[in-house]
């Protein structure tokens, strides 16, 4: 019980310079000496420096996952896209995710959940001016027939003019629906509005890690 509650001290200590800190304004922190803190409270207290160790030892397994250089941010909860380091925010987007909506195919009884998916991912590609092939529940969704030739799913209009994969077939684009940004309503991709998206093509090399809350 004791670790279960300095683990969630620890964490908070941690969470302030992480992921999870999605200040608007950059913010200087000063992880260590936050965490010392913490050791010099434990170690006043007699017969707990075996708990004490293993605070420093989680601790640094903690910090392994605090991500090294510029990220960038995906949160699903407020639609909003950040490029960040554990201390600074650069910049901060209004985007679109998922809308959790689901889509039965009437035929083969194949479903479709439209989620943005959360986890850790890292920019795969970047395309100049892409082409989005339609998968089968976009036609579905609109009561068409599924095409057999490839030609006829290719859709050269609705991905903005940027797009960086970050795996699974996901993609940051931009959108013909700039109203609706800040709405969860996509397929799953992530879409911002074109001055943010020409940013982020611009400023984010492929490699960056992608964190999506």
């Amino acid at each position: 019980m004791k670790i279960a509650l300095i683990v969630l001290i620890v964490l908070a200590g941690l969470m302030v310079g992480g992921v999870f800190a999605l200040a608007e304004k950059p913010v200087t922190i000063a992880p260590p000496e936050t965490l010392a803190h913490f050791d010099s409270v434990l170690s006043i207290k007699p017969g707990e420096k075996d708990l004490a160790k293993d605070v420093k030892r989680l601790r640094k397994e903690i910090e392994k996952t605090i991500p090294k250089g510029k990220y960038i941010v995906i949160d699903s909860q407020t639609n909003h896209a950040y490029y960040r380091s554990a201390d600074s925010v650069f910049y901060k987007a209004v985007c679109s995710t998922g809308s959790g909506g689901e889509l039965t195919d009437p035929k083969s009884g194949k479903k479709w959940v439209f989620h943005t998916p959360s986890g850790v991912f890292a920019i795969k590609n970047k395309i100049v001016e892409p082409w989005w092939r339609k998968p089968d529940w976009a036609f579905i969704e609109e009561g068409e027939a599924v095409p057999t030739s490839n030609a006829d799913r290719l859709d050269p209009n609705v991905m903005g003019d940027y797009a960086m994969g970050f795996g699974d077939g996901y993609f940051i684009h931009g959108t013909l629906y700039e109203r609706l940004l800040g709405m969860s309503v996509s397929h799953g991709c992530v879409r911002l509005g074109s001055d943010d998206l020409k940013f982020f093509y611009e400023k984010v090399p492929i490699g960056t890690g992608v964190y999506v809350l």
